[in-house]
């Protein structure tokens, strides 16, 4: 395996053991250094194809380095299609010498610079995708709250968009603002079931949660981090069940059940 194989992979912080990229010498700290290894290729949406298609860097790709374990790449990928640009930037980091004839190596971060015509692969949460890639971005970053605000935003777009498509009122019937959201979740949920049976019970408690770490109620930047990944799970897995709801629906429609 090589580094631009893990590079082109999503980041789950797995060590990857990769052939030798630096000669087997030392990167000082603020030196670059090109690499010979091979191209990277990451999904993003293009929005001038309109598509989500594989966005690929040059051949010629630098690194910086940190430490004996980290280096620093800055790259920009293009789409394969148009030549669409995006700029991502990746902190590699290795268990042991980073130097060595075969490193462990792992994505710490990715960072990507998206732009109005450059954004997250939508294929697997469709207009999702942003509020998750920016979610999971701030996560990389350690911006505790910004991963939380993002998380709850996406939870309340899922929860609209389904009465919406459910007919449900989310208006107060005088017109004036909206319904309290416990209400339109509740009934949300006893009409379409978007909340995963395992904490069907759970709902409103999730979404309050989101809501005590989005305004900073007792709960620090460090407590946001450790509680992001089961919370980004219980929000994914109620976007992801909204979305096989309505699939199915559509499937019985189609076949006259």
């Amino acid at each position: 395996m090589r580094l631009s194989d893990v590079l082109s992979k999503p980041v789950d912080l797995k060590f990857w053991q990769v052939d030798g990229f630096l000669d087997n010498k030392k990167l000082k700290s603020g030196k670059s250094k090109k690499l010979a290894i091979g191209k990277v290729g990451l999904p993003y949406f293009c929005k001038c194809c309109d598509s989500d298609m594989t966005f690929i860097s040059a051949e010629d790709i630098y690194c910086i380095g940190v430490n004996s374990k980290q280096i620093s790449i800055d790259s920009i990928l293009t789409c394969s299609r148009c030549g669409n640009e995006l700029p991502v930037w990746f902190l590699v980091d290795s268990n042991t010498d980073i130097h060595s004839s075969a490193p462990e190596v792992r994505v710490l971060k990715r960072t990507e610079k998206f732009t109005k015509n450059a954004l997250s692969a939508k294929s697997t949460y469709g207009n999702f995708a942003e509020l998750l890639s920016k979610a999971d971005c701030a996560y990389r970053n350690e911006l505790g709250a910004g991963v939380i605000i993002y998380l709850r935003k996406a939870y309340e777009k899922i929860t609209l968009q389904t009465a919406s498509a459910a007919g449900i009122t989310v208006i107060k019937s005088n017109g004036s603002s909206q319904r309290p959201f416990k209400e339109i979740l509740q009934e949300v949920d006893a009409k379409k079931s978007i909340i995963p049976k395992e904490f069907s019970e759970n709902g409103y408690k999730l979404f309050g949660e989101l809501s005590a770490i989005a305004h900073g109620t007792n709960v620090s930047e460090a407590d946001a981090l450790l509680k992001y990944e089961p919370l980004h799970r219980l929000v994914v897995g109620i976007i992801e069940n909204a979305k096989n709801n309505a699939e199915l629906m559509a499937a019985l429609g189609n076949l006259g059940w």
